[in-house]
């Protein structure tokens, strides 16, 4: 027990607050109790009036407010502090009871750890039941494309089936393509392409197609606030967003009901953020998806967001869809909010930080690139991601220049007549995608740049070179994104004002 005066002068303390902090009662007694506790106590106790500073304070008993205490020999250790005014001859003062939660906290950081490793398991089970089920299609397809064009010489080759077999390859491929990006995006690492977007004509958009995906027994109600504010995000991540979380309302009232989706503006201050310490004070944009559906207990909500955690039938959910709406909301520096009860149905409410900029309209690109034409050189240390780059822009009409590293890409720079075109991959040893790129655009001023790559790790490094004209492309990439990036990246270099 300690009690502190007006002045945040330690006036008395107990035999048990000697021991913990190490100090004799004549050492402490007078001192400020900043010397035992360096923050946070002092700054609550300061207030024009003490005793409504001490009286709300004294509300919190109940839960206590955890801080970090010092000892006399500079050690630190976490504490619960539960406060209550005294009135006293001399005016009001604050009665402090510590109580020391060393072992406590030990306690919630092993089960925080044991948390995180379950949560690791599970994702890493679920990753691998669904990566296993696509890998299955594929070496079976193959392997069954392989018989079919080993006996293309003879009566028996069947075209048809061949084809099957392609496109049979292709799906698995793309599935796994998806199961990757929503792994990523729940990692906040998924490669994205933020402008700033109106979050109404974002839903009135897909308006549309959620009709359609929700049936005609669950209704679609849109309060959008006509005067919600701008974000700046990825516009097919919140679309996915969106898409998403109505599909889950919709599988939660297998009997119907209703689906709302509301917009609007909202200001968090620091109070606020106080209580809330992932959130940064500022404006926000809302995004809400609610439904009056089956609703969550407490034991669901508290690992909803977890990747693979589904309480759908193993054919009907991979558990990633909400915990990809979580990391998507905060690589944006956005967070989210669930409200939901058993019986009462479930509310999503994401959070936005609001930006004063116009919307931003992209471009439309052609879905049929032109012929390819010109030099490429392709920079790329995986030899099968190589070839493949190598033969995609082969067959869209380029002749293509095809090495390891950045030393052969300059190596064969020095070799060639011209190189219209540098497509490289942005993680890869010795020297980065983004130093060659910097580097061969001071050599070779006219010549495009594409970046290829699967990831963000650096990311925060691609404006050096996308300022100056690059284009950046997320892998995996199909053979017209990637012609209709080539394209882009030369039309843009020779027409950036410093490329002379």
């Amino acid at each position: 027990m300690v009690v502190v005066n007006q002045a945040g002068e330690i006036v008395l303390l107990n035999l048990q607050a000697e021991n913990q902090f190490g100090y004799s009662r004549d050492e402490l007694v007078g001192q400020q109790v900043t010397n035992i506790i360096p923050e946070g106590f002092a700054e609550r106790l300061i207030a024009d009036d003490l005793r409504s500073a001490a009286d709300a304070l004294a509300q919190q008993i109940g839960t206590g407010i955890e801080l970090v205490a010092r000892r006399k020999d500079g050690s630190e250790f976490p504490i619960e502090i539960m406060l209550s005014p005294l009135e006293s001859a001399d005016g009001i003062l604050v009665t402090a009871a510590i109580r020391n939660i060393s072992k406590r906290k030990a306690a919630e950081n092993q089960l925080l750890q044991a948390q995180k490793l379950e949560s690791i398991g599970r994702l890493a089970g679920g990753i691998a039941h669904d990566f296993n089920n696509m890998l299955f299609a594929i070496r079976g397809y193959a392997e069954l494309l392989t018989e079919d064009l080993a006996t293309a010489n003879r009566a028996t080759f069947d075209p048809d089936g061949a084809l099957v077999s392609v496109k049979a390859i292709s799906d698995a491929a793309e599935r796994a393509a998806v199961l990757t990006a929503q792994l990523l995006a729940f990692g906040r690492q998924q490669v994205v392409t933020p402008t700033v977007l109106d979050v109404n004509v974002a839903v009135t958009a897909i308006e549309p197609m959620l009709n359609q995906l929700i049936g005609e027994n669950v209704k679609l109600i849109l309060k959008l606030d006509p005067a919600a504010g701008h974000i700046r995000a990825d516009p097919g991540q919140i679309g996915q967003i969106i898409v998403n979380l109505v599909v889950n309302a919709r599988d939660a009232m297998p009997g119907g009901g209703a689906v709302t989706i509301e917009s609007g503006n909202v200001t968090f201050d620091e109070r606020y953020t106080m209580e809330h310490f992932e959130v940064t004070p500022g404006p926000y944009v809302l995004l809400a998806v609610s439904d009056n559906g089956t609703g969550m207990d407490r034991d669901t909500r508290e690992h909803i967001f977890e990747p693979f955690f589904t309480t759908k039938d193993v054919d009907k959910g991979t558990g990633l869809g909400l915990a990809t709406a979580y990391g998507i909301v905060g690589q944006a520096g956005g967070h989210v909010w669930l409200y939901s009860e058993p019986g009462l149905g479930s509310a999503f409410k994401l959070y936005f930080p609001r930006v004063d900029a116009a919307v931003e309209h992209a471009s439309v690109t052609p879905d049929s690139p032109a012929i390819g034409v010109g030099t490429a050189l392709v920079v790329e240390d995986d030899p099968a991601v190589r070839d493949m780059t190598t033969h995609l822009l082969q067959r869209a009409g380029f002749e293509v220049l095809a090495v390891a590293d950045g030393a052969e890409a300059f190596a064969a720079a020095q070799r060639a007549e011209r190189i219209d075109v540098l497509v490289t991959d942005v993680i890869m040893p010795k020297l980065s995608g983004i130093d060659l790129a910097e580097q061969m655009m001071e050599v070779y001023p006219l010549m495009g740049v594409v970046l290829l790559s699967g990831y963000t790790a650096e990311t925060l490094d691609l404006e050096r070179v996308t300022a100056g004209g690059a284009t950046f492309v997320s892998k995996p990439v199909s053979s017209n994104e990637l012609t209709q990036a080539v394209h882009h990246a030369i039309a843009s270099r020779r027409a950036t004002p410093d490329a002379t």
